[in-house]
């Protein structure tokens, strides 16, 4: 099967999110669904910050936020980077999908911005504070250094543009809602941020911490960009510098769709609701398998005018019971 375009997979973006607000009503609260969002919260701290080069695996990473016990023997700055990480995510949850009084109406402030790394920081900044770092360059401040050259030759701003250039981007960010294509929009403003990179550390967490807030008040899912997958988001980054947002845009694309149909669908669909092949699949039975089942008319599904199959979980239950049956 070829693979699908770039437009198609933003069509179907649009396609999954516009029924997940007609059929369900959009994204369950995280206090109605603390479950589902618990589940992306310990995925998202512990590849995000895995981004960053942090050494703890998932098993670990769900110890530390589930008991408050840093198992393992790795560095107590590691532990902290996860901790501050998670802290500052699950405020973005509960803000996105219901703003404070600090809110201004947009899709970021430069208040939230500024709390959102002051948050994810503090803890690891506490305990191993950023070398050569002034007393005014704490988190949730600005850099009051210049950040030499990126990999790619992207030069960051110097240190006294920031403000400007900052305040630039949240008038950029404004214009994210009416964009013709908002996720490709997201991508543009994402890598505006880690171009103009305002902090002294931090800056990779921050941006994807912020751009899950923008990402959620607009409806989507939060999105996980993997660890497997580092290359390929660095490569879409600095693609994105040379003014190419399509692989970028891609990549938060398809990780809107992945988280939608991983963990939201599933959990929040009852067994009898039709929903796409892809929120039924497991390890054990992939989307291809049953989009096969589905064509064989083996497993009881519908083909929507969009060409897509949808099936229920009670009909993929009959349809594992049946075949497990036929082979004994």
């Amino acid at each position: 099967m070829a693979r699908p375009s770039r437009e198609q997979i933003y069509q179907r973006l649009d396609q999954a999110f516009t029924e997940l607000n007609n059929q369900m009503g959009g994204l369950p609260n995280p206090i109605e669904a603390g479950d589902i969002w618990t589940t992306i919260w310990y995925q998202e701290a512990h590849h995000s910050t895995a981004l960053e080069g942090n050494t703890l695996v998932l098993n670990q990473v769900e110890r530390l936020l589930s008991e408050g016990r840093a198992v393992g023997n790795k560095e107590l700055k590691e532990y902290m980077e996860v901790r501050g990480y998670a802290d500052a995510a699950k405020w973005v949850y509960s803000q996105a999908l219901e703003p404070g009084a600090w809110s201004t109406g947009d899709l970021v402030s430069l208040t939230e911005l500024r709390h959102i790394h002051a948050v994810a920081l503090g803890p690891v900044w506490n305990v191993a504070p950023f070398p050569h770092a002034t007393e005014r360059e704490t988190p949730g401040s600005f850099r009051e250094h210049d950040i030499a050259p990126f990999p790619g030759g992207m030069v960051p701003p110097s240190w006294v543009e920031v403000p400007a250039a900052i305040s630039n981007w949240i008038e950029e960010v404004r214009a994210v809602s009416a964009a013709e294509c908002p996720i490709e929009a997201l991508a543009g403003v994402h890598n505006s941020f880690e171009r103009i990179h305002p902090f002294l550390d931090g800056n990779g967490r921050t941006g994807r911490l912020v751009l899950n807030l923008m990402l959620v008040r607009l409806g989507y899912a939060p999105v996980i960009i993997y660890k497997r997958d580092r290359e390929r988001y660095l490569k879409a980054l600095r693609a994105a510098d040379g003014g190419d947002l399509g692989p970028l845009g891609e990549l938060l694309a398809r990780a809107a769709i992945d988280n939608l149909y991983r963990f939201i669908v599933p959990a929040v669909a009852g067994p009898n609701r039709l929903v796409p092949l892809a929120a039924l699949a497991g390890p054990h039975l992939s989307e291809g398998a049953l989009r096969v089942a589905s064509n064989r008319g083996t497993l009881k599904a519908q083909k929507g005018d969009d060409g897509h199959w949808r099936s229920t979980k009670a009909w993929v239950d009959e349809y594992v019971a049946t075949r497990h049956r036929r082979r004994t």
